[in-house]
């Protein structure tokens, strides 16, 4: 029991990673911009507008923060506006716990309002990660979201749970339910669901999923179940590396984001 709170507690307060990178580094000019949330925090983001043209929001991965996706910002901002926001508790974003994806859900139909206000879009939504959970997560309720770019995403939060504690034989199970039981004491709610991959199987918007079958970091089964769940939708497009670290942004994979939001927000 100990152990499971503990892991539990790390899991919705882990340690924030420092990223020392700015938007002048890349070459970037952006606005500060607050998002406040439903319940009402305010979340830290930036916005680099490109008028007539649409808006991509960008995501980070856990436990990252915006400044992560600067470089890739400072390329797709050459076609789009582009807003990247720091998810609630990390970066310079206002919240005391990640709900890894339950409420973030609600905040980033929140970005596209602030969006929407200021006249911006078409909406597209880029997720790396823990983000590209959010974004299949939020597109599955917002028809506002127009198309999803989600790169090394997790397809469920128990299976996840399974694969860390994999190790772990006859306890693996207990400290998966333990997990849930936490959440719904701590937080209000079984953050493991909806899940990813439940909200794929409801997505007809254009959805480009990528994903390394070397990850070290998600598991590549999670990209499978992910594109079993995409299969009814012919409007997604699923590509496989062989190689490649966690979320591997480089030249190729931000030319095709760009091509693919390009064609799906005319």
């Amino acid at each position: 029991m100990l152990v499971s709170v503990l892991a539990f507690a790390l899991a919705v307060r882990p340690p924030r990673i420092p990223i020392d990178l700015r938007p002048a580094d890349v070459g970037l000019a952006v606005e500060e911009q607050t998002i406040r949330t439903a319940d009402g925090l305010q979340l830290a983001a930036w916005v680099a507008t490109r008028p007539g043209r649409p808006a991509l929001i960008l995501l980070h991965g856990y436990p990252a923060n915006k400044r992560d996706l600067l470089p890739l910002a400072a390329v797709l901002h050459r076609q789009f506006t582009v807003l990247l926001v720091d998810h609630r508790y990390f970066g310079q974003s206002e919240g005391s716990v990640t709900t890894l994806g339950y409420r973030e859900r609600d905040d980033l139909k929140r970005a596209v309002d602030v969006l929407e206000a200021r006249g911006l879009g078409p909406v597209g939504v880029f997720g790396y990660s823990f983000g590209g959970a959010v974004a299949l997560l939020t597109a599955a309720e917002d028809p506002r979201i127009r198309a999803v770019a989600s790169v090394a995403a997790f397809a469920d939060l128990r299976v996840l749970g399974r694969d860390l504690y994999a190790g772990l034989w006859l306890l693996r199970e207990p400290l998966v339910g333990l997990m849930r039981v936490w959440s719904r004491l701590f937080l209000g709610a079984d953050i493991t669901r909806p899940s990813p991959e439940q909200a794929a199987r409801r997505l007809a918007i254009p959805v480009l999923l990528m994903h390394s079958r070397a990850d070290e970091e998600i598991p590549f089964h999670h990209a499978e179940r992910l594109a079993r769940a995409l299969a009814g939708n012919p409007r997604a497009q699923i590509v496989f590396a062989d190689e490649g670290y966690h979320g591997a942004l480089g030249a190729q994979v931000q030319e095709r984001l760009a091509r693919f939001f390009l064609e799906s927000l005319h």
